[in-house]
């Protein structure tokens, strides 16, 4: 592979995940956890973190504050990842993953996150433009009483800069979008219907809506996922569904971002843009397969690859 060109994530409300296990969950008693295990987290840190697994590299960008911001900085560095944390006020929030034995079951539970000052939503923009990167993944949710519009002039910026981004969001900061133009957008299928205010009810819709937003300067390239189906390759030219073979289920946490992370790394190391995708999408596959917030492994990762079929 050719040397990789510059990729940066940045992740406005990142996290420290927690993550334990108990033999049941029950409500009114005390429950008895295991030890939990502590992982970075938020969209564009597992970008990173996914990247890196995978053989590359990246600069995360995101937003530190309090004792969890700095031990935030201290799982990255233990991981190896470059890192610019922007200082804010607030407390970096931590969310909690709890494994039940007796069902198997996974609850998640998320929390909010803390309120940016306008000078600090500025310095993370200026931080992600300083950087001066061929790729910018913006990625995850964005703070409490944050603009929704944040990604859509996130992408105003890159285009002047002639920055390739890609967002992963969803909510109103991925409608707030719409009249936006990036270069990659990942939805899944729900998220697609509430961009479009349309309910599909088969692949034929799906590639016309797709390529209709592609002509409308939504994006160049839509990537549509669709869980354990896959994903749905889309330009303004062609639609290509990337299946994945069967692969045991151990964790979804993180099959997102590993998917991202396994496209912008494809396209950083020369890869074309189907080929890209098709990592991808072998790196979310991957995921599944680690328990807790592990992400992707590369050896998982290369034999999905392999096994990946396409149908045009």
């Amino acid at each position: 592979m050719p040397d990789q060109k510059k990729v940066i994530t940045l992740t406005i409300n990142p996290t420290v995940d927690k993550s334990s296990s108990v033999d049941n969950v029950a409500s009114e008693i005390k429950l008895r956890c295991d030890p939990p295990t502590f992982d970075p987290g938020g969209g564009g840190i597992n970008v990173s973190r996914a990247i890196k697994k995978l053989g590359g590299d990246s600069t995360a960008i995101f937003t530190s504050g309090g004792g969890t911001g700095q031990m935030l900085q201290e799982l990255l560095d233990a991981e190896g990842i470059s890192q610019r944390p922007v200082p804010i006020q607030g407390m970096t929030r931590e969310n909690l993953t709890i494994f039940e034995k007796l069902t198997t079951l996974q609850y998640r539970f998320g929390m909010p996150g803390p309120e940016l000052t306008d000078e600090e939503i500025d310095a993370c923009v200026k931080a992600t433009f300083e950087q001066h990167a061929d790729y910018i993944v913006a990625s995850g949710s964005l703070t409490p009483g944050m603009p929704n519009d944040f990604y859509a002039r996130l992408a105003q910026q890159a285009e002047a800069v002639s920055g390739r981004l890609i967002v992963d969001t969803s909510g109103a900061a991925l409608e707030a979008l719409a009249n936006q133009h990036v270069f990659l957008l990942k939805p899944n299928i729900r998220e697609l219907e509430i961009l479009t205010g349309e309910e599909f009810r088969g692949d034929l819709r799906v590639q016309s809506v797709a390529q209709q937003l592609i002509r409308d300067g939504l994006a160049e390239v839509l990537v549509i996922s669709m869980g354990a189906g896959g994903a749905a390759f889309v330009t303004a030219d062609d639609y290509m569904q990337l299946r994945p073979p069967v692969v045991p289920i151990r964790s979804k946490v993180g099959a997102g971002d590993s998917m991202v992370g396994g496209i912008v790394l494809g396209l950083a190391q020369g890869r074309d843009l189907l080929d890209a995708v098709r990592y991808g999408v072998a790196a979310g596959s991957a995921a599944v397969m680690t328990h807790g917030t592990q992400l992707c492994r590369k050896e998982d990762t290369d034999e999905i690859y392999e096994r990946i079929r396409l149908y045009r």
